[in-house]
Order: C-alpha cells, then sequence, then structure tokens
C-alpha cells in the first residue's frame, strides 16, 4: 500500500521519541573511531514542513515537537539535528529519520534507504540524495539483501506505517533475519501503541531475543477518535549509552496526560 503520508504525523510525539532515541544511539556509536553504517527501511521523505496543510490538519506536531522541545538541551544530538535543519530549511522545518541520521553520523559512514511511494523517494534523493543511496525498493527486501553491510558496525531502522495488519507478524521475522544475519548491527524497531493493542504479538516474539531491549512511552491521543495513545521501540543490540536516555524519556513522558 502506498497510502501513507508521514506528512500528517511529522513531529508528533511518536516522532519525538523515535528521533530522540535514534540521535543518542547513533551519536554513542559514533564516539568510536570506526566506520559505521545506517539503513532504513521505510524511510519517507526526510524533510517536512510543519507549517504545511498535512501538519495543521491533524495538529500532531503541535502537540508533539513545538511542545516538548524544551525536554532536549542545545547540547543533545536530537536538538543538534533540529537546529541544523531549521538553521537551513526554515523553523518550522522538520527532520525525518533519515536527515536526523546525517546530522548526527559522519560524512563517511555510508547510508541506504528504502522508500517505495514515488513523490517520497523523489523528495528524499532532492534532500538527501547526495548523501545517501536513495532506493525506491521494498524496504525489507533492501535490509535482507543489505545485510551484513559494509562496514559491519552500525544500525538498521525498521519504521513502517503498520497500515497492513500483517506488517506485525512481517516486522517480527524481519527483526530476527536481520539479527541472525547481522548479529553484530544494532536494530531499532518502531511500532505504535494502537486501541486493541494490536503490538503485543510482536513484542511478546521479540522479547525472548538475547539481551533485547522494548521501551514504551504512553500518552493521550492527540484528538477525539485517534487511536494511537503511545510509541513503542525494540532494540537489538541496544548501545549501552542510550539506556539512561529511555529512563529520562520514560520520566519525561510520565508527566504527560496519560490515555484514559
Amino acid at each position: 500500500m502506498l497510502s501513507y503520508q508521514h506528512a500528517y504525523h511529522a513531529g508528533n510525539l511518536a516522532d519525538v521519541h523515535k528521533h530522540a532515541v535514534l540521535a543518542v544511539a547513533l551519536e554513542y556509536l559514533a564516539q568510536k573511531d570506526k566506520p559505521l553504517s545506517y539503513l532504513e527501511t521505510h524511510a519517507g521523505r526526510g524533510l517536512y514542513d510543519l507549517g504545511g496543510a498535512e501538519a495543521e490538519k491533524t495538529g500532531e506536531a503541535a502537540q508533539g515537537i513545538e511542545r516538548v522541545a524544551g525536554w532536549f538541551a542545545a547540547g543533545h544530538p536530537y536538538a543538534r539535528a533540529l537546529a541544523a535543519v531549521r538553521g537551513r530549511y526554515g523553523p518550522l522545518a522538520y527532520p525525518g529519520s533519515p536527515l536526523i541520521a546525517a546530522e548526527v553520523l559522519r560524512p563517511d559512514d555510508p547510508m541506504r534507504l528504502a522508500e517505495l511511494h514515488p513523490q517520497e523517494v523523489a523528495a528524499l534523493r532532492h534532500t538527501l540524495g547526495h548523501r545517501a543511496g536513495v532506493a525506491q525498493q521494498d524496504g525489507v527486501e533492501m535490509a535482507l539483501a543489505a545485510c551484513p553491510p559494509t562496514p559491519r558496525r552500525g544500525l538498521c531502522l525498521i519504521d513502517p506505517s503498520y497500515e497492513i495488519k500483517d506488517d506485525y507478524v512481517a516486522m517480527a521475522g524481519l527483526v530476527r533475519q536481520l539479527n541472525r544475519k547481522w548479529n553484530v548491527g544494532v536494530l531499532m524497531m518502531w511500532y505504535p501503541l494502537l486501541d486493541g493493542a494490536p503490538h503485543l504479538p510482536l513484542t511478546r516474539d521479540l522479547a525472548t531475543i538475547p539481551g533485547v531491549v522494548v521501551h514504551e512511552v504512553t500518552f493521550a491521543p492527540v484528538r477525539p477518535g485517534h487511536r494511537m495513545r503511545g510509541s513503542g521501540l525494540v532494540l537489538v543490540n541496544a548501545p549501552y549509552g542510550i539506556l539512561p536516555e529511555l529512563a529520562r524519556l520514560s520520566a519525561l513522558y510520565a508527566g504527560l496526560p496519560q490515555p484514559e
């Protein structure tokens, strides 16, 4: 399916969760003077306009990054990436995960991005084609073909829309396959917490991987009828340095209005 458009949801509280953890993980990995690979299975367009009609229609960014930007000091890698992007593109620009990765990683760290939607691919190539390999390709196929990458150190972000119910089963299988093919790679998979908890079989399955970290935060729906009540991450080979950030985010999200 190609109907999903992240522009309606960019900068929401789930993005804040995912992008803050991604930025800290990549910065921690980049502390070593060794190259990194970055892969992303569902890259989107990479750059969003929070003043655009899509963001204005849902109001999710207003309840997300625009509301909680103060959680991140100027030296936080997420805040630095956001500031750099807004310095280039304007005060309402918002970086998707590929652009956050490009800001945090070093220029020689290779990036491979997959996206299927032709308009999103065109926008992604315009923004990041000079920095990353961008493929109009199924992200699962790309990740399986690319792993283990060169260099072997690195991180793969798995971030589908979950519009298709089978994604929950498919992504659990993908994480397991990638972990077998690339046992030193950091795997980071995002999933939504929705009414009815369709994610539970996925997290119960992946929680059996040795050393896996499952991190979830909850928040009130952004508007009546909105099904998302939180955000989750599964991390395989999680860098030790991100554990304090996970604890910090847990406390910050707990201070927000919670789902009834």
